[in-house]
């Protein structure tokens, strides 16, 4: 039945003279979506409102399903088209939608018209009563109701007249690529893929890095991490993975320094080299799934000792959050199950036996002048031997 989707947006609607820019990035980012989709779709802007028409027959649920990933959508509005052939054929037209979109009639209606073609005949309010009217005629158990309808029937006078009533939400935030790149630490748990869905929100496209130290963690605990990167790309779009192997900085780490100390000190390096790449790559910061006091790489001191080694900023979306907030979005934006999977990244395999919970700078600096022989060479073939893997779904 229905031909297109009407989409709605929030917060691009407040971007002044630039909004243009951001529904450009919109459309963008639908493309991208739907390009895989069964069907094919033309998506097109007119007068302040975003369209995707289908030319031919379409999946209707897999089509809502892509486009409810699409960051900056607040609403995705299946619409039914009808030709300007009169305003009878119009009420028609109307009464055959409610007939087939509600078989239950014991409901009550509103209908919200909307000329944007001024050279209409009728006028709005007009509208809205002859076609309450013909409704009323046609399917008498149906009342009208202006201030709580079960339904809200928007009938837009455009070029074409379109016909919907039901908005389904998308997920808001921003268009992906208009809030610049950042460098996601990914890892194979709960909290980092959370992290960087919720900074691609804000319209944040995503790198990201993982630290694979074989052989203590098998080649599946580097699939699972690309597989939480596909995941996280139905929302953010193709993801550039950088590998680096970490496992001869983390055994001289272990060999150096005090034990207590090797998750600060290892976080410290993976920071380090995070940056390196995020500068590379033209990222403006870098996005961790921390969370204040939820292990020991964690408390305030500790992320004091990590932010030091870095210049540019770190953005931590899960700072206020506990950790069933946190496995509640990972549950909607389906990580969880994959996250969980046991296979253990090189971070709990390293893991001291009684942590620092909080390190001191100054000791920390001074354990790190015992890794002054080698550490510089170990970072660098550590960068140069990383493999990138584009993800995406």
């Amino acid at each position: 039945m229905f031909t297109a989707f009407l989409i709605k947006y929030a917060e691009i609607g407040v971007k002044g003279k630039n909004r243009y820019l951001f529904e450009d990035m919109l459309v963008r980012q639908m493309k991208y979506a739907l390009k895989k989709c069964e069907g094919r779709f033309v998506i097109r802007k007119s007068q302040g409102r975003i369209f995707a028409e289908a030319q031919g027959e379409f999946d209707f649920d897999e089509a809502v399903e892509r486009l409810r990933r699409v960051f900056g959508i607040s609403g995705i509005c299946p619409v039914v088209y009808a030709e300007d052939e009169g305003f009878e054929k119009l009420c028609q037209r109307v009464t055959a939608y409610v007939d087939e979109v509600y078989p239950d009639k014991h409901r009550t209606f509103k209908v919200n018209a909307r000329r944007a073609r001024k050279d209409y005949p009728i006028e709005s309010m007009e509208i809205n009563a002859l076609l309450g009217e013909a409704i009323l005629k046609a399917y008498p158990e149906m009342s009208v109701d202006v201030h709580k309808p079960d339904i809200m029937l928007n009938v837009e006078i455009r070029e074409k007249i379109y016909i919907y009533s039901e908005i389904i939400p998308g997920p808001g935030g921003m268009p992906v690529g208009s809030g610049g790149k950042a460098m996601l630490l990914l890892s194979g748990g709960i909290d980092s893929p959370v992290a960087g869905y919720m900074i691609a929100k804000r319209g944040v496209k995503l790198d990201a890095v993982y630290f694979h130290a074989p052989p203590y963690t098998s080649e599946r605990a580097k699939q699972k991490v690309v597989d939480l990167a596909r995941i996280v790309s139905r929302y953010a779009g193709p993801v550039w993975l950088h590998v680096i192997n970490f496992t001869d900085i983390q055994l001289y780490i272990h060999e150096k320094c005090p034990h207590e100390e090797l998750t600060i000190i290892m976080r410290r390096y993976m920071m380090r080299i995070a940056e390196h790449i995020a500068k590379e790559t033209d990222c403006l910061g870098l996005i961790t799934g921390e969370s204040i006091g939820q292990v020991a790489s964690q408390t305030m001191q500790s992320l004091i000792a990590t932010n030091e080694v870095c210049e540019l900023p770190v953005y931590r979306p899960l700072i206020g959050f506990d950790k069933l907030e946190i496995v509640e979005v990972a549950n909607r934006i389906d990580t969880f199950e994959t996250s969980i999977l046991p296979y253990e990244d090189c971070c709990t395999i390293f893991v001291a036996k009684h942590p620092v919970t909080k390190p001191n700078l100054k000791f920390i600096r001074r354990h790190e002048q015992n890794l002054q022989e080698g550490i510089e060479e170990l970072v660098r073939t550590a960068l140069e031997t990383k493999e990138l893997i584009v993800v995406e779904e």
